[in-house]
């Protein structure tokens, strides 16, 4: 393998991260490429995870010098609770035994998990040390996803990265922040919300871009990582911030279909252990980023 290549392989190079950090990526000389379930387009090959042919194809034809694997359902209220456990599980794991048969070593791995993963604990602040104990199908899955991966360490060069909430321009408006900032923007006077008493991280996804390129060139490998920045911050601040950029206040109700019974209170990571292994990163304020979406 050329040392000096930066060939990188995203799997579900078009969902909101992948976007971003696909972007990142280019700008810090990687040469980018990316699986699809919708469709082949330039350097973007389509690719279902849960058969083994097309991720054998893919890597076959790429022979990637590093990877990182985005692909899965990410939505907790999805539908079909099937599906996080073909994706984020069994689709994931498809991936290392494909580098296995084909005798490939990647430079880096990164393999996407979630704080979901740790549920209710009931702390505050929630580090690599505590034993997962998912409170949903989607935590379930990723840390069965994380479960098999271990399996791999002494084979592949993998890290399972756990990242707290995230957002930014271009996410899903049926992500919390984007539906937030959507009903601003249309100037609507109320908005129906699901659980009021809850407090997260809400970290830019160029924090979460920096703290990928940096994992792929560094040396930490067979390791379980934070993506946070124990930032807290309570969901009635963020419509307090809201209604001082776009200059009203709006009205809340909360709508009992949107009150989760599993809902964790409380989700923000220690990041001694990322910032260890990588030196401190910084990011813009959360209004920043609420502003750039506001303006966007």
């Amino acid at each position: 393998m050329d040392k000096t290549s930066k060939k990188v392989l995203i799997f579900g190079i078009e969902g909101f991260t992948g976007v971003h950090l696909s972007q990142y990526l280019r700008m810090n000389q990687y040469e980018v490429f990316g699986s699809s379930y919708t469709g082949a387009k330039k350097n973007i090959f389509q690719v279902d995870i849960t058969y083994k042919d097309d991720v054998l194809k893919v890597l076959q034809e790429m022979i990637p010098d590093y990877i990182v694997v985005l692909s899965g359902i990410s939505f907790p209220a999805h539908g079909h609770n099937e599906d996080f456990y073909s994706i984020n599980t069994i689709g994931a794991i498809n991936i290392l035994d494909a580098l296995i048969h084909l005798n490939q070593s990647p430079k880096k791995i990164i393999m996407v998990s979630s704080a979901t993963v740790y549920g209710n604990l009931g702390l505050k602040v929630l580090d690599e040390s505590l034993c997962p104990k998912p409170a949903n199908h989607y935590g379930a899955s990723k840390y069965s996803m994380e479960c098999m991966a271990k399996n791999y360490f002494s084979k592949l060069n993998i890290i399972i990265t756990r990242p707290f909430n995230y957002t930014g321009i271009g996410q899903m408006e049926n992500f919390l922040i984007p539906k937030i900032v959507k009903h601003f923007k249309e100037n609507k006077k109320e908005i129906e919300l699901g659980n009021l008493d809850v407090k997260r991280e809400f970290n830019d996804i160029n924090f979460i871009c920096e703290v990928y390129e940096k994992l792929l060139s560094s040396k930490a490998s067979s390791n379980i990582v934070n993506i946070c920045s124990n930032r807290g911050i309570k969901l009635l601040d963020v419509i307090a911030l809201m209604n001082e950029i776009a200059g009203y206040e709006i009205k809340i109700s909360v709508n009992p279909a949107f009150v989760r019974k599993n809902e964790i209170k409380t989700l923000t990571g220690s990041s001694k252990k990322l910032f260890n292994l990588l030196g401190e990163i910084k990011q813009v304020e959360f209004k920043t980023t609420l502003r750039m979406m506001f303006e966007s």
